[in-house]
């Protein structure tokens, strides 16, 4: 049980680099999307069908693109002193 609490807590954003991000730290900003680049890509992900019917995945940069803009947006209007 210890275990899994370790390992979950440390599969965490850390605080300090929340509130980083939003005071407009462009590394924070970068830590924060990097943190959450698989789950932004496997949320684009679409499926494609070929001629044949066969199923191909592929990931649609263009929603990647505006959940990774509405993600900084959210950031930088994020109050982390209310939080606090």
């Amino acid at each position: 049980m210890a275990s899994n609490l370790t390992k979950s807590a440390s599969s965490l954003l850390p605080y300090v680099t929340i509130e980083a991000a939003a005071s407009g730290d462009v590394d924070a900003i970068n830590a924060v999307l990097k943190f959450y680049k698989r789950y932004i890509s496997a949320l684009s992900t679409r499926a494609l069908y070929d001629e044949n019917g066969k199923q191909h995945l592929y990931v649609d940069e263009e929603m990647k693109g505006r959940m990774e803009v509405k993600l900084v947006t959210r950031i930088l209007s994020f109050d982390a002193q209310k939080t606090a």
